[in-house]
């Protein structure tokens, strides 16, 4: 007789058909039921698990969260009260000595018997100070060009108009450089950028008009851009990253490459290696590399480092829906060397003690082989045909030997100083970008989303500098764009 296949649904005739065929037909019908009923915790586990996933213990973004109280956090709790801290500075208005307009209120009469003091002398004057901006108004500045005609020649001369009057009638550089700055850097749509202005200011400007503005500025950059990547490329160390990204309807990827000083942005329709290539920077990159793990970025020649943020965040996942304490004591090392590191850089030095490295990494390797204890390699299932490919390992399995293979790229942090212990940076610099796309929807077109990655760029590495964003504008469009980069002595 052969083995009974259990339907799905056993009625209680099934059942006794079963059992009188003998003990093996049951035997071997309990044993696929169990084998089904193991299959089915396991689906059932892992679907309980993905909808346990948030932005505490996985790569989701806080926004997929929802509006439940976030209860733990992966931070420390400060020992600092709440609140301004006692060597905090503060910020307050100061008396200005030199006001640029003086009202006097002269007191009449008295205001208790009604005498007039018209000739009474003042016995003290008390002062008050209001800050307050001027009325906004447009103001129009003709320029005229003198035209002569030499009497030696009778060559025609004329005079040079400035940079920003190009034709005979144009917005100046001030009101240019407010456009793109509320578009690009306050990321407000073209419409609502319109009403501020008619608000602000009293002028009527059409969506065309802040279109055209914004492809003069990226025209305008794009020299500036190019130093940037260049830059980027020689750098020691760069964060890379890379998020999703609507054009035109349709998914892109957005490409970031950043260090503390620069910021360079790349939208591509692909993700990985083909829109790497082509943002430029990677192929010939030869310096230190942050970034979260995925495998394009491992095909560069370069040293990679990997972003620990995101190792404590899947640990949190493992200890949450599996309960492994390796998870938590990996994560206390972790976050108790990064510490360390820290204080060491406080004080100037720049290696952690070798007795030191040789024990952390000691106590690395212990923490994973009770890991993998924990998840052994899943025997292969004799009631299902053999599947082509790597076996399905279970979610902590899979951390455990990414943490094993790339041990190098995740304790860099400690063996040296200069790289950091996540990629922050380049997800700081991408976080706007989410934001713009959350207020207008997404891209209408492929030239519209590269001129705000253009934009933005340049105004994220000159915030990154501490150099002001729209007085940099104003000089774009007059002409006076300046390197980003530092000049040689």
């Amino acid at each position: 007789m052969g083995k009974q296949k259990p339907k799905n649904q056993l009625s209680e005739a099934d059942i006794r058909a079963v059992y009188v065929e003998g003990e093996e037909a049951v035997v071997s019908l309990v044993s696929q039921l169990l084998a089904r009923l193991n299959h089915l915790e396991a689906e059932v586990k892992e679907l309980k698990g993905r909808l346990g996933k948030n932005s505490r213990n996985s790569s989701k973004p806080p926004s997929g969260d929802g509006f439940g109280k976030r209860t733990r956090s992966l931070r420390r709790k400060s020992e600092k009260p709440s609140g301004g801290q006692l060597d905090h500075p503060g910020q307050t208005l100061e008396w200005c000595s030199l006001p640029e307009f003086v009202e006097v209120h002269n007191v009449e009469s008295c205001s208790g018997c009604g005498q007039s003091l018209a000739t009474v002398p003042v016995d003290e004057v008390l002062s008050r100070q209001v800050f307050d901006i001027p009325p906004i108004e447009l103001l129009v500045t003709e320029h005229q060009a003198a035209v002569k005609c030499c009497p030696a020649c009778g060559q025609t001369s004329q005079g040079r108009f400035p940079f920003e009057a190009s034709n005979v009638v144009q917005y100046g550089p001030r009101l240019k450089g407010m456009m793109v700055y509320l578009m690009e850097q306050q990321l407000l749509p073209s419409n609502r950028t319109c009403e501020c202005m008619s608000d602000l200011l009293g002028v009527v400007i059409a969506e065309g008009t802040l279109y055209n503005t914004r492809a003069q500025c990226t025209e305008a950059i794009a020299p500036l851009e190019a130093e940037i990547a260049q830059a980027i490329q020689a750098a020691e160390v760069v964060h890379f990253d890379e998020t999703g990204l609507r054009v035109n309807q349709h998914l892109w990827w957005l490409h970031v490459a950043a260090t503390d000083g620069l910021t360079y942005y790349f939208v591509h329709h692909k993700r990985g290696r083909l829109a790497m290539d082509e943002m430029g920077i990677l192929p010939e990159f030869g310096g230190k590399a942050v970034h979260d793990g995925l495998q394009s970025y491992q095909g560069y020649n370069c040293e990679h480092f990997l972003c620990n943020a995101h190792h404590l965040r899947e640990l949190q996942y493992v200890l949450d829906h599996y309960g492994q304490g390796w998870a938590f004591h990996l994560s206390v090392l972790l976050v108790s060397v990064h510490s360390q590191v820290k204080a060491l850089k406080a004080q100037g030095k720049t290696a952690l003690p070798e007795e030191d490295l040789v024990a952390l990494s000691a106590r690395y390797d212990a923490i994973l082989d009770q890991g993998l204890r924990q998840n052994p390699m899943p025997l292969p299932d004799p009631t299902q045909p053999k599947k082509r490919g790597r076996p399905k390992r279970s979610i902590p399995r899979n951390l455990l030997e990414r943490l094993q293979t790339h041990k190098a790229a995740v304790l860099g942090f400690m063996h040296n100083f200069d790289v950091p212990f996540d990629n922050n940076q380049a997800e700081r610099d991408l976080r706007m970008m989410k934001l713009k796309q959350k207020i207008s929807g997404c891209f209408r077109s492929e030239q519209g989303a590269r001129d705000f990655c253009c934009i933005r760029g340049y105004l994220s590495t000159l915030r990154k500098q501490g150099l002001d964003v729209l007085d940099a504008l104003v000089d774009l469009f007059s002409g006076n764009a300046h390197s980003l980069l530092p000049q040689p002595e």
